[in-house]
């Protein structure tokens, strides 16, 4: 097959809107959607040469024998060859629309086909996405690679990456695959699979995990989908949460193997490993809390009356003292988080769940009360809190349940009664509802 390009030394006799040896003259003009809107004045003609136009595919064929001296039928009002017989030059018009392309990136891209010298042309992925749609329509492949392997390999803007984002369905497939790779998730699961590793590298990778944690946690907050946040944050709670109670079932119920050493430094190591655990659990606690996504955790929390036993268990030795001193307060800062939460109304709680989770977490607090010692002010704060928080919860539940509960809140006080107006709040509360005459049955028959 005949190759019609001009040879290179030809296209070097040529140049760029050169009227002395032109054989092309080119009408640029605005293609406004009515005659009124055309500005005379806006008309560029630009003198060229068939044999370098030819390299665009759109002119080839315009400037084929089919077209050469009549007007078909199909041709578009915007697109027109004809010769002039006295000059003997092809006049060609090209309507440019407003959204394709201004006239001076027509001018470059017509430039273009003289210089070859896209690497100067293209200097940002602004001019690349100018000059593109000119190419793409005028099917100037040369250019159109040039721009596409240029956007694909630098930084863009969120203004540019809608206009690639726009221009994609005009590429080939395998042009723009490379585009597409770039601003389209490969599968559904992309967003969480991206926050699961953020979390974990959050709570894992790093020595100074605060600053992490605090980055994550705007992402976290930042983030469109809530129910995507919400379904990562179970699933590494779940973990963590995992991790936390087989470590204290570890410790509590330790296989004695080897000597005493080895047994003591394992020991060591499953109080360490909740501690950490405990920490990155209290994090995303707090994370479920602030984006209201923690009813699941509410509920795990209060189904745990097998944790609970182990950590009272742990916390009556006096091992973990010297060890993980704060892991009691890690833990007792959970269930405060969540039971405020409860309190509060942020969690809506069935009454099973506010029942249980005062059930099986009072009595670790209690624990925490009589064998952590001596007692830090934040540690008094959070019993504190913690006690109060607990009598709102129970003060929410039908007397009967209420009646039992606060039996064992007795520890709640101290030598002085002035010193718990809380529970004194509490029981109040409680025999004035006892004070009540019972309803008529007629009551509940309306």
């Amino acid at each position: 097959m005949t190759d019609d390009r001009p040879s290179p030394a030809a296209e070097d006799a040529l140049h760029y809107n050169d009227a002395s040896t032109a054989d092309v003259v080119l009408r640029l003009f605005i293609d406004a959607p009515s005659p009124l809107d055309s500005v005379s004045n806006s008309d560029h003609h630009v003198y060229l040469h068939s044999d370098v136009l030819r390299r665009s595919k759109y002119f080839s064929a315009l400037l084929s024998d089919r077209w050469i001296g009549h007007v078909a039928p199909e041709l578009s009002s915007s697109s027109s060859c004809n010769r002039d017989r006295d000059l003997d030059l092809f006049r060609l018009n090209l309507g440019v629309a407003p959204t394709g392309g201004s006239i001076q990136s027509h001018l470059t891209v017509l430039e273009l086909l003289y210089t070859n010298d896209f690497a100067a042309a293209v200097d940002c992925a602004s001019t690349a996405l100018d000059l593109l749609p000119v190419a793409l329509e005028l099917l100037f492949e040369d250019c159109v690679r040039w721009c596409v392997d240029f956007l694909e390999a630098v930084p863009w803007t969120e203004e540019e990456e809608k206009r690639v984002v726009r221009l994609i369905p005009f590429l080939r497939e395998e042009e723009s695959k490379e585009l597409v790779a770039r601003v389209w998730p490969s599968g559904e699961d992309s967003c969480e699979a991206m926050l699961q590793g953020l979390i974990s590298s959050a709570m894992n990778s790093y020595g100074n995990t605060a600053f992490v944690k605090a980055f994550v946690g705007k992402i976290l907050r930042d983030l469109s989908s809530r129910e995507t946040a919400k379904r990562v944050l179970e699933k590494a709670f779940a973990m963590s949460l995992k991790t936390v109670k087989e470590s204290l079932e570890d410790y509590s119920s330790p296989v004695f193997r080897g000597d005493h050493n080895e047994t003591e430094a394992i020991q060591r190591l499953n109080l360490h490993k909740a501690s950490t655990n405990g920490k990155h659990l209290l994090w995303l606690v707090e994370r479920m809390i602030e984006l209201r996504v923690a009813d699941v955790a509410v509920r795990e929390w209060s189904e745990q009356a097998g944790f609970t036993a182990d950590l009272q268990r742990a916390f009556r030795d006096d091992a973990w003292r010297n060890i993980v001193p704060g892991l009691p307060a890690v833990i007792l800062r959970c269930t405060c988080r969540l039971a405020n939460a409860v309190s509060a109304g942020t969690i809506l709680a069935s009454r099973q769940v506010r029942r249980k989770l005062v059930e099986d977490w009072l009595p670790v607090l209690v624990v925490c009360k009589d064998n952590v010692s001596p007692i830090s002010p934040s540690n008094k704060s959070l019993y504190l809190e913690l006690e109060e928080t607990f009598l709102r919860i129970i003060s929410t539940l039908p007397m009967s349940d209420a009646q039992e509960l606060l039996q064992q809140c007795l520890s709640f006080s101290t030598r002085n009664v002035e010193d718990c107006p809380h529970l004194v709040t509490a029981f109040n509360t409680w025999f004035r509802r006892a004070a009540r005459p019972l309803k008529p049955d007629s009551l509940f028959d309306q």
